[in-house]
């Protein structure tokens, strides 16, 4: 069954997928990023989650100099096959700017 959902994502013409990270036990999205082939092969492998930066074309592990690790519990296909829900344990805050979550700032 993985193989046959791996197989079947369906990858930008950059070769990314856009994947959502979400809190396992509250729910609260925590960030958006991009993953190609590669990165959600290491996420599966590895347990921890690996993005593609966009900005410095390179592979990133989330936490590696941060210690902010996120542990993965699951990982979802959209039905659309064109997006992925990653399920974690975050060992800390998700942004890069300290915040517990990218989503902090609202409208209005």
């Amino acid at each position: 069954m993985k193989e046959e959902l791996l197989s079947q994502i369906k990858y930008d013409g950059n070769g990314l997928v856009p994947a959502i990270v979400q809190d396992a036990n509250t729910n609260e999205v925590l960030m958006m990023a991009w993953m190609n082939a590669e990165s959600l092969r290491l996420t599966i492998e590895s347990g921890e989650t690996w993005f593609w930066s966009r900005s410095r074309s390179e592979l990133w592990h989330k936490g590696a100099t941060s210690g902010n690790i996120q542990s993965v519990v699951e990982i979802r296909v959209d039905c659309d096959e064109d997006t992925l829900l990653v399920l974690v344990n975050p060992a800390g805050a998700a942004c890069h700017t300290g915040e517990r979550t990218c989503f902090y700032r609202k409208f209005g």
